[in-house]
C-alpha cells in the first residue's frame, strides 16, 4: 500500500503525476527549485518543500536533498518522472537501500539498459533483432574499420552511456574512422562521463518507432501498439502518433512481441519503452528507455488506459489486468510545444506568459504546467505543453490537429506552434511514414510565415 509520493521532478510530468496520485486517493509531495516558487506543480501538490537553488544539479539532480525531503514528508515513494532521475541507477538503488519505492524498474534493470552497448548485447540474447554492428563497445579506430569491413559503410558510432544525438558521428568510408571515433569519443566523455562508444549500419532512409510496455513483479508484461516518433530536430522527438503509418501487421506483432521479450529477460517491473528504427520492412532494437515516455498520453488516448495509474499500482504489488490492453482504437498524435523559435535554429526561448489560450473540444487533450503571467525560467526543458489529439482515423486527427494547433495560443515568448502546423500540412507527412530526415530536408511554409529547417536542424 502507498499512501504518500514524492513526485521527484517538475513542469507539466509532476503536475501529470499529482493528478493521477489524488485520483487514487494518495497524497503528493511536490520538490521544488526557487525558481520554480511560482510552478504549478508546487501549488496542486497536498505538501511542497523546496530542494535549492534554480541549477538542477543542486535541485532536481541533487539525490541527498531529494531523499532527505522524502524522509522529512514521510513518502512511502518516489515518482522520478521523465528525464533528471528518471533513470538513474544510482538513485533508484538509493531508494532501494532506505526502504521508499522507486516508481520504475530496479536500479539492476536500469543500469542493464543504462549501457546501450551492453543493453544491445542483451537484447540480442534475448532474441530481439538488432542493427548489423559492433558486439559492445568499439575500442579503437581500427574496431570501426573492422566492422566497417564486415556490414559496409556507412556507419554511425554512438555512445556507449547517452542519447540525444550526443557522442554521435555518421562514418562514410574508412577514410573518416579514425577522425569520427576520436570525435565520438571526446563528446561522449564530455557529455556523459564516458568516452565509451559502440557502431551500427546506418540505415536511411529509416523511421524511429516504439513499443509501450507494462509489467508487475508477477511476470506479466503487456505490451501497446507502435508509436512512430519520426519528426525529430537533432534527435529530439517533436511529434508522435499511434498507431505508425503504413506498418504491417506481422511487423507490428514483432515488435510487440520483440518489446514483450526483452521486459520478460530482464525481469521488468513498470513502464518502459523498447524503441526501435524501421527501414525497407525490417526493425531493429535500439534502446529501452527504463521511464516513462513524455509521449505517453498518444498509447493512453487509443487504449484507453491510465499508464501513470498503473505506474502506482505495480509499484503497490498490484498484479496486471490483460484487460489493461485492449485493442488500440482510432488514432491519436502529440505535439510538444516547445519555448523554442524554429526560425532561428530552435534557439530556447524565456519569458513571461502574457496571454494562455489551451484548445478544446471532443478529443482534444492538453497537459501543460502554463498560466498567463507564468515566467518559464531559463535553467530547464524548454517544453511548455504538450497537445494530443484523437479520432477515429489518421485523417481526422490531422484535421483534428490542425484545429486545435490554430485555436492554440501562447503569447509573450516564440513557440513551436507554427512548426506544428507547416508539418500537419505537409502531404508527405499528410501520406505517412515520413524518415526521420524529414525536417532536415524540407521546408516547411505555413500562413504564419517562411521556417526555414533545411539549414538549421541538421
Amino acid at each position: 500500500m502507498i499512501g504518500k509520493v514524492l513526485v521527484a521532478n517538475r513542469g507539466e510530468i509532476a503536475l501529470r503525476v499529482i493528478r493521477a496520485c489524488r485520483e487514487a486517493g494518495i497524497r503528493s509531495v511536490a520538490v521544488y527549485s526557487t525558481a520554480d516558487s511560482g510552478s504549478l506543480h508546487r501549488m496542486l501538490a497536498d505538501e511542497a518543500i523546496c530542494i535549492g537553488p534554480p541549477n538542477a544539479s543542486k535541485s532536481y539532480l541533487n539525490i541527498p536533498a531529494i531523499i532527505s525531503a522524502a524522509e522529512l514528508a514521510g513518502a512511502d515513494a518516489i515518482h522520478p518522472g521523465y528525464g533528471f532521475l528518471s533513470e538513474n541507477s544510482r538513485f533508484a538503488e538509493i531508494c532501494e537501500r532506505v526502504g521508499i519505492k522507486f516508481i520504475g524498474p530496479s536500479s539492476q534493470a536500469i543500469a542493464q539498459m543504462g549501457d546501450k552497448a551492453a543493453a544491445r548485447v542483451f537484447a540480442a540474447e534475448a532474441g530481439v533483432p538488432i542493427t548489423p554492428g559492433s558486439t559492445g563497445v568499439c575500442a579503437s579506430a581500427a574496431e570501426v574499420k573492422r566492422v566497417g569491413a564486415e556490414v559496409g559503410y556507412p556507419l554511425v558510432i554512438k555512445a556507449s552511456a547517452g542519447g540525444g544525438g550526443k557522442g554521435m558521428r555518421v562514418v562514410e568510408s574508412e577514410r573518416e574512422a579514425a577522425g569520427a571515433f576520436s570525435a565520438a569519443s571526446r563528446e561522449a566523455a564530455a557529455s556523459f562521463g564516458d568516452g565509451s562508444v559502440y557502431v551500427e549500419q546506418y540505415l536511411e532512409p529509416l523511421r524511429h518507432v516504439e513499443v509501450q510496455v507494462l509489467a508487475d513483479a508477477h511476470g506479466s508484461v503487456l505490451t501497446f501498439p507502435e508509436r512512430d516518433c519520426s519528426i525529430q530536430r537533432r534527435y529530439q522527438k517533436l511529434v508522435e502518433e499511434s498507431p505508425a503509418p503504413h506498418i504491417p501487421q506481422e511487423v507490428r506483432e514483432g515488435l510487440m512481441n520483440s518489446a514483450a521479450a526483452l521486459a520478460d529477460s530482464l525481469g521488468y517491473e513498470g513502464a518502459g519503452t523498447v524503441e526501435f528504427v524501421y527501414s525497407e520492412g525490417n526493425f531493429y532494437f535500439i534502446e529501452m528507455n527504463t521511464r516513462l515516455q513524455v509521449e505517453h498520453p498518444v498509447t493512453e488516448m487509443i487504449a484507453g488506459v491510465d499508464l501513470v495509474a498503473e505506474q502506482l499500482e505495480i509499484a503497490a504489488g498490484e498484479p496486471l489486468d490483460p484487460a489493461e490492453a485492449p485493442p488500440a482504437k482510432g488514432h491519436a498524435i502529440e505535439f510538444r510545444i516547445n519555448a523554442e523559435d524554429p526560425r532561428r535554429g530552435f534557439m530556447p526561448q524565456a519569458g513571461t506568459v502574457e496571454f494562455y489560450n489551451p484548445p478544446g473540444g471532443p478529443g482534444v487533450r492538453v497537459d501543460s504546467h502554463l498560466y498567463p503571467g507564468y515566467k518559464i525560467p531559463a535553467h530547464y526543458d524548454s517544453l511548455l505543453a504538450k497537445l494530443i489529439v484523437h479520432a477515429a482515423s489518421r485523417e481526422a486527427a490531422i484535421r483534428r490537429g490542425v484545429r486545435a494547433l490554430d485555436e492554440f495560443a501562447i503569447a509573450g515568448l516564440e513557440t513551436t506552434l507554427p512548426l506544428h502546423l507547416a508539418v500537419l500540412e505537409d502531404e508527405d507527412f499528410q501520406r505517412g511514414g515520413v524518415p526521420t530526415s524529414f525536417l532536415k530536408e524540407r521546408e516547411l511554409r505555413n500562413e504564419k510565415g517562411l521556417l526555414r529547417l533545411a539549414s538549421v536542424s541538421a
